[in-house]
């Protein structure tokens, strides 16, 4: 059994203002109309003997994930939440262990259901897949699969080299050795991982032949991995087992011990494991792949226009050429501009040469150290009953557009600092207010007064749109007190 394992923990500082922390980027629909995570959960189509993914993700961004899924039709196996972040080693160790779980219960059930000896496999193969990635070319990658689960199923622990066209310092690189077994490239043993050169060093590289962009993408059979990890890096084995035996369920996820997995070693795959077994190999990949780790790049995996820009949105570029222009809820219009990022969202606009992108994490870091929201969440807010968008604020008010989706229902609610009046804008709405529950239908409105419970549901079958005004001394997020909640909210202000 092949079991897809999708690391959808990131947090794509480097593709601000579009990508933040609360909504990354493999969550964003960056290059078609689907989004990164749906992208990479929809490549694996036409595989054979694939089961459905074992998916690793932030706490915070579990109902976006499960509804993405939802939404094309790939329900995941398992979705494991992270209560932080602590890299690719412990996040696959976790995802294994699931597996390997996910893996028992199936060859218990095939042998129930036969009686002559339908055990099933007990050591699944892991592909692990970032959920930020492109990749243009699915038979090329299919095709490099193929070569790795030989390689997986016979003990191997294998990464995917991807072909270098190109210098790049922005990779790490994969240095093959020798083909022992003369299979014409199909796979090689890792004679050496190298960290992000400088330029001379990358022009190198690709002058040498033999050196592969790091994806960051593995194939390994889940007790492989489990025992290399075990042995090379003890503590981090040590304190994911910890944090699974501790873990729970909490509607369609398992939410990880939080104490066990926080007191868990940050380490990545490749420093823990790859860099220090004898039997990594390299399966070379040259499937059009992009890891989407800026706005240049990004650029490099879109299509451009006759003048090189690529747009997005309703912009105008006038004499303009080999640009990035993005316009998210408004015009953008440029004049004389060359090799630039624009990129506008309803808060923020970022404008770079494309040659300093990389720089934008720095930004990032002074918005952070400024206390800045901006860094965490995008102006309109996405919920798992809906979204709201703070479309205007000032001193002791703020005015917000919310959507509840068909059939949803907010969780039961109280605030000490504000009051809210709603106006139903479109749809029908079943209000909560103290005692009383009542319809509101399209132009009506009522008054939340502060201190009363109240509950907004849409009991209907199309999006209800409401107009929130809110006053009062104290407005923020965190002046939410859940006495119900479907989503297992309650007691949280998340």
């Amino acid at each position: 059994m092949l079991i897809p394992v999708i690391l959808s923990g990131g947090s794509g500082t480097r593709l601000w203002p579009l990508s933040r922390e609360l909504y990354p980027k493999q969550l964003l629909p960056l290059v078609g109309e689907r989004t990164m995570l749906q992208e990479t959960a929809m490549r694996l189509q036409g595989l054979v003997d694939v089961a459905r993914p074992v998916v690793v993700c932030n706490e915070a961004h579990r109902f976006m994930v499960a509804e993405q899924l939802r939404q094309i039709g790939r329900v995941a196996e398992a979705i494991v939440l992270e209560p932080v972040g602590r890299n690719t080693a412990p996040a696959v160790a976790v995802a294994a262990m699931t597996a390997a779980q996910i893996s028992s219960r199936a060859a218990d059930s095939a042998s129930a259901s036969a009686s002559a000896g339908g055990g099933g496999e007990d050591d699944p193969v892991l592909l692990v897949l970032p959920a930020d990635h492109v990749i243009e070319d699915i038979p090329a990658f299919h095709a490099a699969i193929a070569v790795a689960l030989e390689q997986a199923r016979a003990g191997k622990l294998v990464t995917f080299g991807v072909v270098a066209r190109q210098p790049e310092t922005g990779y790490g690189y994969i240095r093959r050795g020798a083909d022992p077994e003369n299979s014409g490239g199909g796979a090689f043993p890792v004679a050496e991982f190298v960290e992000k050169p400088d330029q001379a060093r990358a022009v190198q590289f690709i002058a040498a032949g033999d050196y592969y962009w790091n994806s960051g993408m593995f194939m390994f059979t889940a007790n492989r991995y489990l025992q290399t990890l075990k042995t090379f890096a003890p503590d981090i084995f040590t304190a994911c087992e910890r944090a699974m035996a501790g873990a729970g369920r909490d509607l369609d996820f398992t939410r990880l011990s939080a104490e066990a997995f926080g007191a868990c070693r940050a380490d990545s795959i490749d420093y823990a494991v790859m860099e220090k077994t004898r039997d990594a190999v390299v399966v070379p990949l040259d499937a059009g792949w992009s890891d989407v780790g800026s706005w240049s790049a990004l650029y490099e995996a879109s299509r451009p226009d006759d003048s090189g820009n690529v747009t997005h949105g309703d912009v105008i570029a006038a004499d303009s050429a080999g640009c990035y222009l993005y316009a998210g809820s408004r015009l953008v219009a440029t004049v004389g501009l060359e090799d630039h990022v624009v990129v506008e969202t309803k808060d923020a606009v970022l404008v770079a040469p494309k040659s300093r992108v990389q720089d934008v994490k720095m930004l990032v870091n002074r918005l952070k150290a400024d206390g800045r929201y901006e860094t965490s969440l995008h102006r309109e807010v996405f919920r798992p009953w809906g979204s709201y968008d703070s479309i205007d604020a000032g001193e002791r008010f703020q005015v917000k557009r919310l959507m509840v989706k068909a059939g949803a229902v907010l969780s039961l609610q109280m605030h000490h600092h504000r009051a809210e009046h709603w106006v139903v804008v479109s749809g029908t709405a079943r209000i909560t207010r103290g005692e009383e529950t009542f319809l509101l239908e399209e132009n009506q409105s009522t008054y939340i007064p502060i201190g009363v419970r109240h509950r907004i549901e849409n009991p209907g079958m199309i999006p209800l749109h409401i107009i929130e005004v809110q006053s009062g001394s104290y407005l923020g997020e965190d002046d939410i007190v859940r006495f119900e909640d479907q989503y297992g909210r309650q007691g949280t202000n998340k």
